[in-house]
């Protein structure tokens, strides 16, 4: 069949595939829907090197202010990497270091007296710029000294002191042999002086009332805190040393002097390092109970956030959840200002003349404070705080 006239030379020249077909009007819909769509991709970014990016960055210049203030915090840190504990001497444990923000003397924490806990938040100064060396004594007249201390009338007090000779004719039959062997406790000697022994529960009630305290010759058990029931020798993990009859005697005495306003022959004192301290203010002998520890009873387990620094251990027992510990921060005694030192060293082994010695007293723990050794007028008191003697298992808890 010979080609239309109306097609072109070129066009019939051309290879079938080459040739533009354009499709029929009823099929121009489906061809629609087939065709792909071309996605228009955005052109490439160019990123420029760093080289280039430098080339024509401005040059920035710290201000003069944050300049100084980077050397000025330099030069701080190279002056109190040099610091020194002004109790002790040493720069050992700088974490422990507190300087104070007045004088910029540092000050290790357990150095301080009454011990610091936890790092104070805000502001710190040390002992010599709080003022403290400064505090005056409180005065106590007979008639407060009689009601802070609750002391008993004449009449009970004689009753008493006639049952206390009778204890001490009885010890004085006894063998030598025996007391050598059994180390018997001592009872403290009161003041003879009623002025003096007057002068000496002053200082005590003025301390007390210094840190709103209230005096208590025993232990208290509060709602919310430690029930009696807990305080049992039986739970103390490996057993308890059981104080015997004639030395449970001697504690029973040592109480009703202390309820007659016979006090042992200590003061309670200031002093701008150490705190409230105690001294003798007579001669002490060797074995001689000075004070029971006393003070609120709990359970170790809700005294860990605590910031109370004269924490002693009562009861470590097998469960940990029943460990006791006497917390003498609203009640306590002057053994609340005896300090406990570290007997590690040579210079705490020559200070230490007391030591702290647990024991069950008719079933219950007790913690007691004796003489280690003749103790002079005017020497001050202290106990190894982190010692554990094997015969008797006391320590301080911090």
């Amino acid at each position: 069949m010979a080609p239309s006239s109306s097609a072109s030379p070129a066009a019939l020249s051309r290879p079938v595939a080459q040739r533009k077909v354009r499709p029929s009007a009823d099929s121009s819909e489906s061809y629609r829907r087939r065709r792909p769509r071309m996605s228009m991709s955005p052109p490439p970014k160019k990123f420029r090197s760093m080289v280039e990016i430098m080339k024509v960055a401005k040059r920035v210049e710290l201000p003069k202010e944050e300049e100084d203030s980077e050397s000025e915090l330099e030069s701080e840190e190279d002056d109190y990497g040099e610091v020194l504990c002004e109790q002790c001497g040493s720069g050992e444990r700088p974490e422990e270091l507190l300087l104070c923000d007045k004088c910029n003397k540092g000050f290790h924490m357990c150095c301080l007296r009454p011990i610091v806990v936890r790092v104070p938040i805000g502001p710190w100064h040390c002992p010599h710029c709080s003022g403290d060396q400064h505090r005056i004594i409180k005065s106590f007249s007979q008639k407060k000294i009689v009601d802070f201390f609750r002391i008993q009338k004449e009449s009970q007090m004689v009753v008493k002191c006639s049952s206390a000779q009778v204890d001490i004719r009885k010890r004085r039959k006894r063998s030598l042999v025996f007391h050598k062997r059994r180390r018997r406790l001592s009872p403290f000697s009161p003041t003879e002086d009623s002025h003096r022994r007057l002068v000496q529960m002053t200082s005590l009630a003025s301390a007390l009332t210094a840190l709103d305290m209230e005096f208590s010759d025993e232990l208290t058990y509060i709602p919310g805190m430690a029930p009696k029931s807990a305080n049992n020798a039986k739970f103390e993990s490996g057993g308890m040393q059981v104080l015997s009859k004639e030395n449970t005697e001697t504690l029973e005495q040592c109480r009703a002097m202390y309820k007659r306003g016979e006090c042992p022959p200590l003061m309670v004192v200031f002093d701008s390092r150490e705190g409230y301290t105690v001294e003798a203010d007579g001669p002490i002998k060797d074995l001689t109970i000075i004070a029971e520890y006393t003070g609120d009873v709990d359970y170790i387990r809700n005294r860990q956030e605590d910031d109370c620094d004269s924490m002693m251990t009562l009861l470590l027992a097998r469960d940990p959840s029943r460990s006791l510990v006497i917390c003498p921060d609203k009640r306590g005694n002057i053994s609340r200002f005896i300090n406990g030192i570290n007997n590690h060293s040579p210079e705490g082994k020559k200070k230490q003349n007391l030591k702290c010695v647990r024991y069950s007293v008719k079933g219950a723990c007790h913690v007691l404070l004796v003489a280690l050794r003749d103790i002079a007028k005017g020497e001050r008191l202290y106990y190894d705080y982190n010692g554990y003697e094997h015969e008797y298992p006391t320590h301080h808890f911090v």
